[in-house]
C-alpha cells in the first residue's frame, strides 16, 4: 500500500506539503488560462507508473484505467471503459471501452492497448512491480486471463474467486502500446527488459504519451511541473464541453512546509495541506484568507517505525551487522520499543491533539478493522513492561546506563527517515529520547526521500526507519503487497526484485508466511463477515509480531481556496480528486 495510492482506480491523491515558489513568472500575456497550484514535497523518480516505487504526485494526473473511483463513496465508475459486466460466478468480467478513445499524441487509444498492458507489462515475470503484487490471486499467485472479444470488448476471467478483481483490473493504468511495445521485446546489457528504464525524468516530454486529464507541458526538477489538459481526453459534460474545466496544473516542487505555508498565506497557493502546528493558525485566517478548513477524520495512512529483518547476505556480506539483526529479530526487543514509545506525547506535542495511537495496518474506517476491544494487541506506554522484556531477552544496562545484550555489545543502531516531512523528523527525534530511557543509543538520520526508498528498495542497506504505507482506501487486498514476502513493499524483510543483485540465505518467518496466507484467502471470500474475521486474525498477528511498530493516525486537513467550487473533500479522494469538474470562480482566476 506504499507509499503507493498508486493502485487505487483513479484517485487524485495530493501532497501535503505545497510549494513555496513565486508565481510571477507565471503571469504572462495568456492571462485568462484557468489553472490551480498545487505542489509536491520531492521530485518525481520516474513517469513510468509500473515501476514506481514511492509516492509520486503527478502519475495521477496523467494516467487513467478502465475504471475510477468516487473519491467520497469509493464507488466503481466507469473511466476509459463505459460500462462492464459480471459473470455469475463471479470469476469473469467483461468490460467494454468507449468509443473514439485517444492518447495525448492522439493515436487511438484501442484494446490492443489493454492487453499490452496487462499481459506484456504487468504480467511480465521480467518486470517485477507492486502492481503485478495485488494482480496475483490465490495461493498460486496466478494471473488473471485478460483477452480481446472485438474491437471494443475485453475479458478478464479470475482462475478463482477473486474479491477485489474489479476493482483492481479495473484501476491498472493502461499504457500506450505503440509507444513502449519495443521496450518490452528489447533487453539492456544484462538481459533485463528495457522497460524498467523507460519513461524516466529525463525522457523528453512529447514522448510521455498518456490516457488521463492532463499531460505534461514542462518540468524543471526542483522547481515545477506544469500540466496541462489532455486535449484528446475523453469526458465531457452534459452540454458536450471538454472536461476538466481548469486547463493548466502548476506543481511546485518544495521541500518544506514552513515556506509552503508562507505562500499560501500570501495567496500564492490554492491548495495547502495542513500539519497540526498550523492549524490553529490557519483556522483564524480562515475567512480573512478566503479559503476554506476541510477534515475528513482520521488519514488514509500509516506511520511506523520498522527494523531491518532481513538476515541475508549480498556478495557474503550481512545486509545487518549480525549483532544488530539478532536484536532486530528479537521479539521482546521489538516488543519493549513498542512500549517504551510514548505516543501520547507525540500527539500532545506534534500533533497538536489532532491525532490517535494507531495500532494496525488496516485503517479505522475499514469495515475489515479489528478494534483493541474486539482482541488486536495493544502496546501502551510502560518503561517497566519494556525493561521486562529486554531483561528476559539477555539485555541489561552496564555501569554507564547503556543498555547492552547478553554479549556486552552497546545496543545503538541507526534510524532513518526522509528529511522533506518535519512531522516525522519530530516523530524520529522523540523515538530517540524515549529509546534513551532504556539505554539504547539511536542515530537519528533524515535522509532525502529518494534516498531512502533506493535504500529501501534497492540497496537493502538500512537499519531503522520511520516512514508511512498510504492507498487501498477501499481494498484491504490493496495491501497485499505489503505482506506478500515477495511482494514489493514487504519493506522491513525485502527481497530484491528484477536487475538488482540477488541475495543470499534470506529466512522469512512462519508469521510472515501466515499473514500473507490470511490476505490470500480473505480475497478469494466474498462474504464480509468471513473476509473481516480473516483480516482480524492478520491484524492480530502483525500486532503480536511487530514488523511495523505503528505510531500515531493524524487527522486528513486541508485548506482550498474558495474560488475553486465543487470540492468534495474526502481522506480517501484528496481535495481535488474531481478535478475534471471543478470550476474557477468568475473573476478570480490564476492569472497564467
Amino acid at each position: 500500500m506504499f507509499l503507493l495510492r498508486r493502485f487505487i482506480l483513479g484517485l487524485l491523491v495530493m501532497a501535503i506539503a505545497l510549494s513555496g515558489c513565486s508565481l510571477d513568472q507565471f503571469r504572462t500575456s495568456a492571462a485568462q488560462v484557468p489553472r490551480i497550484v498545487v505542489s509536491s514535497l520531492s521530485d518525481p523518480s520516474t513517469f513510468n507508473p509500473v515501476t514506481n516505487a514511492g509516492a509520486n504526485d503527478v502519475l495521477a494526473y496523467i494516467y487513467e484505467g478502465l475504471l475510477t473511483t468516487n473519491g467520497v463513496t469509493g464507488d466503481l465508475e466507469p473511466g476509459i471503459a463505459e460500462s462492464w459486466e459480471i459473470s455469475d460466478d463471479d470469476l469473469t468480467i467483461t468490460f467494454t471501452l468507449r468509443e473514439g478513445l485517444q492518447w495525448s499524441d492522439g493515436e487511438p487509444l484501442t484494446i490492443d492497448d489493454v492487453l499490452f498492458s496487462f499481459n506484456d507489462v504487468v504480467f511480465n515475470p521480467k518486470i517485477p512491480s507492486s502492481v503485478q503484487d495485488i494482480m496475483r490471486v490465490g495461493e498460486a499467485g496466478a494471473f488473471p486471463q485478460v483477452r480481446k472479444l472485438d474491437d471494443r470488448r475485453l475479458e478478464v476471467r479470475s482462475p478463482e474467486p477473486f474479491a477485489p478483481l474489479l476493482r483492481f483490473a479495473g484501476g491498472l493504468e493502461i499504457l500506450p502500446k505503440h509507444k513502449l511495445q519495443e521496450t518490452i521485446t528489447s533487453t539492456d546489457s544484462e538481459g533485463n527488459p528495457r522497460f524498467l528504464a523507460v519513461l524516466g525524468t529525463d525522457t523528453p516530454l512529447d514522448q510521455v504519451v498518456v490516457s488521463g486529464p492532463y499531460r505534461i507541458v514542462s518540468y524543471l526538477p526542483s522547481q515545477r511541473i506544469i500540466l496541462e489538459r489532455n486535449p484528446y481526453y475523453w469526458r465531457r459534460d452534459a452540454a458536450g464541453n471538454p472536461q476538466p474545466y481548469i486547463q493548466q496544473v502548476v506543481m511546485q516542487i518544495i521541500q518544506e512546509d514552513a515556506a509552503s505555508l508562507t505562500q499560501f498565506r500570501s495567496g500564492s497557493l490554492d491548495v495547502e495541506g495542513i500539519t497540526p502546528d498550523y492549524f490553529r493558525l490557519l483556522k483564524r485566517e480562515e475567512e480573512r484568507g478566503n479559503f476554506t478548513i476541510y477534515e475528513g477524520g482520521p488519514a488514509l495512512t500509516t506511520s511506523f517505525i520498522t527494523f531491518n529483518l532481513n538476515q541475508a547476505t549480498r556478495n557474503g556480506r550481512p545486509l545487518v551487522d549480525p549483532v544488530k539483526s539478532r536484536w532486530f529479530n528479537t521479539l521482546e526487543f521489538r516488543q519493549a520499543v513498542a512500549h517504551a514509545i510514548d505516543r501520547q506525547t507525540m500527539i500532545n506535542n506534534i500533533y497538536q491533539g489532532l491525532g490517535q495511537p494507531q495500532n494496525s495496518q488496516m485503517y479505522v474506517q475499514s469495515p475489515f478493522y479489528l478494534s483493541p476491544e474486539e482482541g488486536l494487541p495493544v502496546y501502551d506506554y510502560n518503561l517497566d513492561k519494556a525493561r521486562e522484556l529486554l531483561t528476559s531477552a539477555g539485555f541489561k544496562r552496564n555501569s554507564a546506563g547503556q543498555l547492552t545484550d547478553a554479549e556486552g555489545n552497546r545496543v545503538r543502531f541507526t534510524l532513518i527517515t526522509n528529511a522533506e516531512n518535519p512531522t516525522r523528523a519530530a516523530l524520529g527525534a522523540q523515538i530517540k529520547r524515549d529509546l534513551g530511557e532504556l539505554g539504547m543509543q539511536v542515530d537519528f538520520e533524515p535522509i532525502a526521500f529518494n534516498t531512502l526508498i533506493r535504500r529501501a528498495d534497492d540497496t537493502l542497506d538500512w537499519e531503522a526507519m520511520i516512514l508511512g504505507i498510504g492507498g487501498a482506501p477501499f481494498e484491504p487486498d490493496g495491501g497485499k503487497n505489503t505482506w506478500s514476502p515477495d511482494g514489493r513493499l514487504h519493506m522491513f524483510n525485502q527481497s530484491p526484485g528484477q536487475g538488482q543483485e540477488p541475495i543470499e540465505g534470506r529466512v522469512v518467518a512462519d508469521w510472515e508466511r501466515e499473514i500473507y496466507r490470511l490476505y490470500v484467502q480473505a480475497g478469494q471470500e466474498f462474504d464480509p463477515a468471513k473476509r473481516k474475521e480473516l483480516y482480524g486474525e492478520a491484524q492480530k498477528i502483525a500486532q503480536q509480531n511487530l514488523p511495523f511498530i505503528y505510531l500515531v493516525n493524524p487527522l486528513a486537513l486541508v485548506a482550498v481556496r474558495n474560488k475553486i467550487q465543487g470540492i468534495k473533500y474526502s481522506a480517501a479522494g484528496g481535495p481535488i480528486w474531481n478535478l475534471y469538474e471543478l470550476q474557477l470562480v468568475e473573476g478570480e482566476r490564476i492569472e497564467g
